[in-house]
């Protein structure tokens, strides 16, 4: 078992059976008319459509409908609460998912598992935009075939896709610019970037560029690859500091470059020497880097949710004959520092992907903490 607890049904989707407290639990709330969160329902309190439509509730009875997530890093542990995300909504409205695409990020790879999955007439597909250009074709051919596809975690506004779940990737980035022009006056920052140009990412740099240049601060923000995957960012970014020293700031787009950043920050304990450190996400080094004072920020974006709405999305749009969704949905943006870090490390969930147990987590402080 990894530090991320993942179970071994997130590769292949969810299977087996729901358990008798779960089911009877949203039966009762369903079935009486009482409200149930979306939170609720992330939690994995889920029946099967056609034990819903025996109580009377939603959904009605329907199809056990068959999803498949096309990946760009399939193994990467960012997107662990994702395919949490999206079992748990799999067991709320009796559907299953397939988790496939490539690991290291290689557009023709993600196209051969899309182009698989329409062969197979599954009933929904869910595909991070990660290139321009490269799936434009893949999905107006899914589209053709009756097939709805829904983009998460990265878009590309002019694709056929029906709907975007995930964070304003831009505007994120300007966050992240602005956040830089705070915490250093002026001199070299790096911005390190797993694959530069895919849309995952790149226009979050692109946004922190421009942010702190509308700051009038005089910074400059260098763009260094740092790799697709966890070990050689770590690598890279290590290497490249004792390459430049001088360097005022070291910040980061993407989740393994930022912890590849945090395990820098102290391996050299550069905090004491004045150096500034942020970026994305929310992996365990990251958090802990922010707990020790190696990083001063991380922002989160919830990829959570970008499993749960993207499932929700197909199957409702399934489930309406199209007549429903899907829409956009930002999936929000929250900076986590050293003030509320500790709500994150106090609590191992799926909702962050340090758990595969479904539990009810309950609030001790205020909203926003």
């Amino acid at each position: 078992m990894s530090k991320y607890d993942q179970d071994d049904t997130l590769e292949h989707g969810p299977q087996g059976m729901i358990d008798q407290g779960r089911r009877s639990l949203l039966q009762r709330a369903v079935g009486g008319g009482a409200a149930l969160s979306m939170g609720a329902l992330g939690a994995g309190l889920g029946m099967s459509g056609n034990a819903m439509a025996a109580s009377g509730g939603f959904p009605p009875s329907h199809p056990n409908w068959r999803f498949v997530f096309v990946n760009h890093v399939t193994t990467n542990p960012f997107f662990v609460p994702t395919q949490y995300g999206a079992k748990d909504a799999c067991s709320a409205f009796g559907c299953s998912f397939q988790w496939t695409g490539s690991q290291k990020s290689v557009a023709s790879e993600m196209v051969n598992a899309m182009n698989a999955a329409i062969s197979s007439r599954v009933d929904g597909i869910a595909i991070a935009l990660v290139d321009q250009h490269a799936f434009n074709a893949p999905v107006e051919r899914a589209l053709k075939a009756g097939i709805p596809v829904v983009a998460y975690n990265a878009d590309v506004q002019d694709n056929a896709r029906l709907g975007y779940v995930g964070q304003n990737l831009y505007l994120a980035g300007k966050a992240l610019g602005k956040r830089i022009a705070q915490e250093v006056d002026s001199g070299d920052v790096v911005g390190f970037i797993a694959t530069p140009g895919q849309l995952n990412i790149q226009p979050r740099l692109d946004g922190a560029k421009d942010a702190i240049k509308e700051s009038g601060k005089n910074i400059t923000l260098h763009e260094v690859a740092s790799g697709p995957t966890v070990n050689e960012e770590f690598s890279r970014i290590e290497s490249f500091y004792v390459g430049h020293k001088n360097i005022k700031g070291m910040f980061a787009v993407d989740a393994g470059s930022t912890e590849g950043v945090a395990k820098t920050m102290a391996k050299h304990d550069l905090h004491k020497k004045g150096v500034k450190a942020g970026g994305f996400d929310m992996l365990p080094g990251t958090l802990d880097g922010i707990k020790n004072g190696h990083l001063d920020f991380t922002i989160d974006q919830q990829p959570y949710l970008q499993g749960f709405y993207t499932v929700m999305e197909l199957f409702l749009y399934k489930l309406s004959g199209g007549l429903t969704g899907p829409a956009n949905i930002n999936t929000g943006l929250k900076f986590v520092t050293k003030d509320n870090v500790q709500a994150y490390l106090a609590s191992k969930s799926r909702f962050e992907g340090n758990s595969s147990e479904q539990k009810y987590i309950k609030r001790s402080g205020p909203i926003g903490a």
